[in-house]
C-alpha cells in the first residue's frame, strides 16, 4: 500500500480499526498548520472503559499488522477513561463519555477543519486491510 504513510490515510486506517470495535461519535480533526505536534486528531468513545480498551486494542493491533505501524507513546490504558495512542501523524483519543464531556477536547480546537469519516469507507478499509 504506497498511500498508508499519507496523514489522511493512516487517519482513515486508525478510525476504521476504531469503528470496527464499535466506537461512536467519531470525529477526525484536520490540525496541519495549526499543530506543530501532529496533523490529525481522531476522537472516538466508547460506552465504557471495558469498550474503550476494546477500541485501543483494536486500533493497536490493526495498525500493527497493517505496515508494522506501533505507537510512538501510549497512555491512560490502565484506566482506560481517556486512552491517548500517539502515532506521530495522527493522534488517536478513545474516550469514555463521561471524561469525553469533561474534557471537550472536540470544542477546544474550535472551528477546525474535519477530515469525512464515510462509515462505509472505514468498513471497506477495514476489510480491505485485514484481509490482505
Amino acid at each position: 500500500m504506497t498511500d498508508v504513510a499519507t496523514p489522511e490515510h493512516t487517519t482513515k486506517l486508525a478510525a476504521a480499526f476504531a469503528a470496527e470495535k464499535k466506537a461512536i461519535d467519531m470525529v477526525a480533526l484536520d490540525l496541519r498548520g495549526l499543530s506543530a505536534y501532529t496533523d490529525f486528531f481522531v476522537i472516538c468513545q466508547g460506552n465504557t472503559e471495558r469498550q474503550a480498551k476494546a477500541i485501543h486494542d483494536g486500533v493497536h493491533l490493526g495498525m500493527k499488522q497493517v505496515g508494522g505501524m506501533l505507537p510512538r507513546r501510549v497512555e491512560g490504558v490502565t484506566e482506560a477513561r481517556w486512552i491517548l495512542m500517539d502515532y506521530l501523524d495522527v493522534v488517536v483519543h478513545v474516550f469514555t463519555p463521561e471524561t469525553r464531556g469533561f474534557y471537550r477536547l472536540d470544542q477546544l480546537w474550535g472551528e477546525v477543519p474535519k477530515l469525512a469519516l464515510d462509515p462505509d469507507e472505514l468498513t471497506a478499509l477495514a476489510t480491505q486491510t485485514t484481509s490482505v
